[in-house]
């Protein structure tokens, strides 16, 4: 069976925003989508803890940390990483994305994935609420289709 965004019920318990403060013009932003997303498919708004770290590379820790509390159904990492010059991004970047990754399969626990990992600065505001939409909503509707999915059993686990 194939889940759309519309097939899914609202995700109960708190969910965990975690968001970089670098790059805050655009990390704002993609905390308001994300927010407002949720808020919109029914989440309430007590169920919403905001907690920040000062860069993309520290989200993993602090959401292994989160997972490993247990008072959370679901994190969303939001923050973002500009291409520079150098090979900083790459490590910066895939070093957010695989270590997010092995929280959500050690924790058996949904980790959205709302991290910009782009070549420039209009690029980053064009997926914060400009012409590219919104990727931090995306990444809470993303969360609350697999939240969903793994709350009402239908993963055939």
């Amino acid at each position: 069976m194939e889940c759309m965004e519309g097939d899914f019920s609202t995700p109960s318990g708190r969910i965990a925003l975690l968001a970089s403060r670098f790059n805050e013009l655009v990390v704002s932003r993609l905390i308001a989508g994300a927010r407002d997303a949720l808020l919109r498919h029914g989440v309430e708004d007590h169920d919403l803890t905001l907690v920040r770290v000062p860069g993309a590379f520290e989200l993993p820790l602090t959401a292994d940390r989160l997972a490993a509390s247990g008072r959370y159904v679901a994190i969303i990492a939001l923050g973002c990483v500009i291409r520079g010059d150098t090979a900083h991004f790459d490590y910066v970047a895939g070093g957010a994305s695989n270590g997010l990754m092995q929280v959500s399969l050690t924790h058996r626990l949904p980790v959205g994935f709302g991290v910009l990992t782009v070549d420039t600065l209009e690029q980053a505001l064009d997926r914060a609420g400009g012409k590219a939409g919104n990727k931090g909503a995306d990444a809470a509707l993303a969360l609350s289709v697999e939240l969903s999915l793994l709350q009402h059993g239908e993963t055939g686990a």
